[in-house]
């Protein structure tokens, strides 16, 4: 019998009442299903805290409800979030999940079969558009990340409790947390790069035009890379 490691899906949230409904249906399909989720909610000013509370309301009052839901408040910060929801898990394995991203069906096995070799890793991203420009930064995204040893917090990152607990967790900063994390990371162990993709939303693009956000991310990771604070490229990032 193969064994699963058991998995705690952690999620920040701000401000993401459109992206919820999706969220929740996702993570239901999975199979098999993850142990724990933990939602951590930064200070939403929308619907988003009344939303995941009806939805946990409404699962728990199916007797086979096998996930372990939890709805939790946090400080603003998406790195201070994820921390804050590691510290309540319970799983051998801590992967954490921007509320509009979406996980394969076999997430969770395929987060297992890893888990076996390497000690973190993350999926392949798909962004969720048919334009061709988005399909070509999502497999340059994906060839960066398999040269570079970093992922992006798209990618659904997984690490293993203990290798989280040894290295302090997410390090406090306003934005690279994802960054900064991996380098960490891959100074201990090479990550496990999946192939199967999570799929995220575009919607940064289709707000702000797809060729003015390629162009500023690569800036604002040059930026980073150059030794540009998190702070700087943080107000920058969400002009």
């Amino acid at each position: 019998m193969t064994v699963i490691a058991t998995v705690s899906i952690i999620i920040p949230v701000l401000n993401e009442a459109d992206n919820l409904p999706l969220l929740f249906d996702n993570i239901n399909r999975l199979s098999p299903v993850p142990q724990q989720v933990i939602l951590v909610d930064g200070g939403s000013t929308d619907n988003s805290v009344v939303l995941a509370k009806q939805a946990i309301e409404s699962l728990k009052i199916d007797s086979n409800l096998l996930i372990d839901w939890q709805n939790v408040a946090s400080v603003a910060g998406r790195a201070q979030q994820m921390n804050t929801g590691a510290a309540l898990a319970t799983g051998e394995v801590l992967l954490f999940l921007h509320a509009d991203t979406r996980l394969p069906v076999d997430a969770i096995d395929s987060v297992s079969d890893a888990m076996k070799l390497a000690e973190w890793g993350r999926f392949d991203v798909q962004i969720d558009s048919c334009q061709p420009t988005l399909r070509l930064v999502s497999q340059m995204i994906n060839w960066r990340s398999r040269l570079s040893g970093i992922a992006t917090g798209d990618q659904a990152i997984f690490i293993s409790q203990f290798l989280f607990e040894r290295i302090g967790g997410y390090p406090n900063q306003a934005l690279m947390e994802d960054i900064e994390l991996c380098k960490h990371l891959k100074s201990i162990a090479k990550p496990a790069c999946l192939k199967n993709k999570v799929i995220t939303s575009a919607r940064r693009w289709q707000q702000h035009g797809t060729w003015r956000t390629i162009m500023l991310m690569w800036h604002l990771r040059f930026d980073y890379w150059r030794g540009v604070s998190a702070d700087n490229i943080r107000q920058r990032y969400y002009k």
